[in-house]
Parts: C-alpha cells; sequence; structure tokens
C-alpha cells in the first residue's frame, strides 16, 4: 500500500495516467462520431434506394372482412363513421357495425365540419371525408413523404380505412409547444399537412 502511495504521487506516473485517460476519451469520441456519419448515411440510403414498403391497400369496399360486417370508429358518442364512409348517429349503427343507410341523416363521404385544408372539427366527418375516393392521390403523397417519425405508426396500418383513422386521430401535428392546438376547432387532419399556426 505504501509502495502505491508512493508511485502515485511521482508526477510522471499521472501524466502516464492523464495521458491514457485523454487518448481513451479522444478514441471513444471518433468511434461515437464515426457511428453517427454512418447510421445517418445508412438512412439516405434507405430513403432514396429503397422506397417505403406501405401496406395500405385502396380497393371497392376497402374492406378485409365479411361484406356483411363493418367496422367503425368505435369511439364517438354522438357519430360513427363506418369503413364505407357513412357517418351516422350511434343510434342508427346496426348490429353488424354498418351505418343504416335508409336513415335520412345517413351521410356517405360527408365533410360536414372540414376545412379545405382537410382537417376537421369532428373527428367522425374527418374519416368520412378522408375515405372519399378522391383522396387516395392525397394519402399516397403523403405517405411517400412520411417522416421517419410516422413510418412505425402508418406502416401498421392495412387499408384506407385504417389509414383515415390514424391520420384523423389528433397527433403532435396538430399541436404546438407540446399543449396548445395549432388550430382548436379544426384539430382532426387527414391532409399532408399539420393545421395553420394560429396567432397565439
Amino acid at each position: 500500500a505504501v509502495l502505491w502511495r508512493r508511485l502515485l504521487r511521482k508526477r510522471w506516473v499521472l501524466g502516464l495516467v492523464f495521458g491514457l485517460s485523454l487518448v481513451y476519451f479522444i478514441t471513444s469520441t471518433f468511434k461515437q462520431e464515426e457511428r453517427m456519419v454512418r447510421d445517418r448515411n445508412l438512412l439516405q440510403v434507405q430513403e432514396h434506394e429503397q422506397p417505403i414498403l406501405w401496406k395500405v391497400k385502396f380497393s371497392p369496399g376497402n374492406s378485409s372482412q365479411l361484406s356483411n360486417q363493418c367496422r367503425n370508429s368505435v369511439q364517438g358518442k354522438l357519430l360513427i363513421t363506418d369503413e364505407l364512409g357513412y357517418i351516422c348517429e350511434r343510434k342508427d349503427l346496426l348490429v353488424n357495425g354498418c351505418c343504416d343507410v335508409h336513415v335520412p341523416s345517413t351521410k356517405l363521404f360527408s365533410c360536414e365540419s372540414c376545412l379545405p385544408n382537410g382537417c376537421c372539427s369532428v373527428y367522425e366527418y374527418c374519416v368520412s371525408c378522408c375515405l372519399q375516393p378522391s383522396k387516395q392521390h392525397l394519402l399516397e403523397r403523403f405517405l411517400n413523404r412520411a417522416a421517419i417519425a410516422f413510418q412505425n405508426l402508418f406502416m401498421a396500418v392495412e387499408d384506407h380505412f385504417e389509414l383515415c383513422l390514424a391520420k384523423c386521430r389528433t397527433s403532435s401535428q396538430s399541436v404546438q409547444h407540446e399543449n396548445t392546438y395549432r388550430d382548436p376547432i379544426a384539430k382532426y387532419c387527414y391532409g399532408e399537412y399539420p393545421p395553420e399556426l394560429l396567432p397565439v
């Protein structure tokens, strides 16, 4: 123990320990920088050379279920949108999950609460409007330009209906400063871009 204490008091030993620590720090920093550059290059190669294989299918009827069954938006207290694009009052939902098309208030592909930018004040209207066949090209453009952060969310969807459900849900694109809506009225969006920033 006494020998170690004497050895550590020598300046050349302290200099050697400091030098080795400095070399270790510099090599670790360079390795980390190389790893970051390699990851960034790999991402760029994936973006440019390998297009993302989106699962979304756009097809007439748009259903993977039996023809007499419908998936629907489920969550609405007053309104429901089924996978065919019909929006109806919850009381007019049939046992098979489809809206009753014989009720006068049931509407197909309704954009009633939606703005021209694709943002709506009611979630169910957002889904119904998004399901219009004419919106397919807009949604395909969005998918092709989706950021890496959104890939995990949107790559999990299987068809047009699931895409509209996911796209219309409030996401980080709809908020500013993480706690206020960019547009507090029209906060459900199927469009390519987030709502316009309103003055606070």
